[in-house]
């Protein structure tokens, strides 16, 4: 087994760039067995590229945001797209792989849930070793089939930055947070929006709401409601569609951070800047690095340097001199020295997470194992 690669060298992603490992192509008309070339390489034949989405394509968010990259790989030459949305993490997203594959001939499967990794993605990939599944945002172990590969972005990075922008512009200090699921990527995001706060406002807090799903419209807006009855002026979102978040917090009077997607349309005068997911370049890479009968790495990250993310514009209640902050803050980020967790740095339970002196840098492995809220987070992960 090879050991697990982290970090794809991608800092050339924008101009189509990848270096990878050699291999041979994966995906085979054959799909349990060895025979002819994989599609779209070596052998001219068409590609057939399967997309899976927890949520619809047009949910102003996270599925969106995958159908957006998905449509930019549909212009490629020689490539057909196939995709399934409102897809739940269970024994569904088999069957919406199975479909691609023997009734479509897929030969590369993209799942973008967070579930549909383990053990739904693993087990399928098991039984069909010639063909490649990638999945968005899993942790891809020893062990794991071969066959198998997980991409993500450092979202944290445009949610740091996000943070800076709140703490700036909140008049009580007091920010909320709507998020699904406390698995670690979402509880990195959090951490992040506070310590990216704390930067201009040391004292501010931020007080999270679990919803318990990644799509709960009803639970999202009672949410807010509770957060803005608690002086909380600025609030921003984990959560698949973060639509009814933001149109609640409109009708609030609340400033917002936008998450997966620019949501400024909802409210141009208190919408502060978003962090959004640039999926194109990645998933254009992927096909055209298979087709070239190349083998992708096992994990690939990415971050603003290497156009995986981005910031929405910045708000006209954003002050200049936040503003300068930030974009000092992103220039740092775009020349890859951006640390943002780094000790000395307690959870909210008062236990010592990073210690003084030490800084993780976004490859570290351990910041994909987040299980802590940091001080200064007002919540709870269980």
């Amino acid at each position: 087994m090879k050991r697990r690669q982290v970090i794809g060298r991608l800092a050339a992603v924008a101009l189509g760039v990848w270096t990878a490992m050699a291999g041979g192509l994966i995906g085979c008309d054959d799909k349990k067995g060895g025979g002819t070339p994989a599609a779209g390489g070596a052998g001219g034949k068409s590609l057939t590229v399967g997309f899976i989405y927890i949520g619809t394509k047009d949910d102003y968010g996270y599925s969106q945001a995958h159908h957006e990259g998905a449509m930019e790989v549909a212009k490629l030459p020689g490539v057909k797209v196939l995709e399934q949305e409102s897809v739940k993490e269970t024994d569904a997203v088999v069957q919406s792989m199975e479909s691609m594959i023997n009734n479509e001939e897929a030969t590369i499967i993209f799942p973008t849930s967070f579930g549909y990794y383990d053990p739904y993605m693993k087990s399928t990939a098991k039984k069909y070793p010639n063909l490649t599944f990638l999945h968005c945002g899993g942790r891809y172990k020893a062990g794991d089939p071969e066959n198998c590969g997980s991409y993500f972005g450092y979202i944290d990075e445009a949610v740091y930055l996000s943070g800076i922008a709140a703490g700036g512009s909140s008049k009580t200090g007091k920010l909320g947070y709507v998020a699904a699921i406390p698995i670690p990527q979402v509880l990195r995001n959090i951490n992040a929006f506070l310590l990216g706060a704390r930067t201009v406002n040391p004292k501010a807090t931020v007080s999270v709401i679990f919803t318990g799903g990644w799509f709960k419209p009803e639970a999202e807006i009672q949410a807010v409601n509770s957060l803005a009855d608690q002086q909380i002026d600025v609030v921003t979102c984990h959560v698949d569609s973060p639509k009814a978040v933001l149109e609640t917090a409109k009708k609030r009077g609340m400033m917002t951070c936008g998450y997966h997607a620019n949501g400024s349309a909802i409210d141009p005068d208190k919408y502060l800047t978003g962090a959004e997911w640039n999926w194109a370049p990645i998933y254009i890479n992927y096909v055209k690095m298979i087709q070239a009968g190349k083998k992708p790495e096992h994990v690939v990250r990415g971050g603003l340097k290497d156009g995986f993310v981005k910031t929405s514009p910045l708000g006209k209640l954003v002050t200049p001199e936040i503003a300068a902050k930030i974009a000092g803050v992103k220039a740092t980020a775009m020349d890859g020295k951006l640390v943002i967790f780094k000790g000395p740095l307690k959870d909210n339970t008062g236990k010592e997470v990073i210690a003084a002196g030490k800084e993780m840098i976004q490859t570290d492995d351990a910041l994909e194992g987040m299980s802590y809220l940091v001080e200064g987070v007002i919540g709870s992960t269980k």
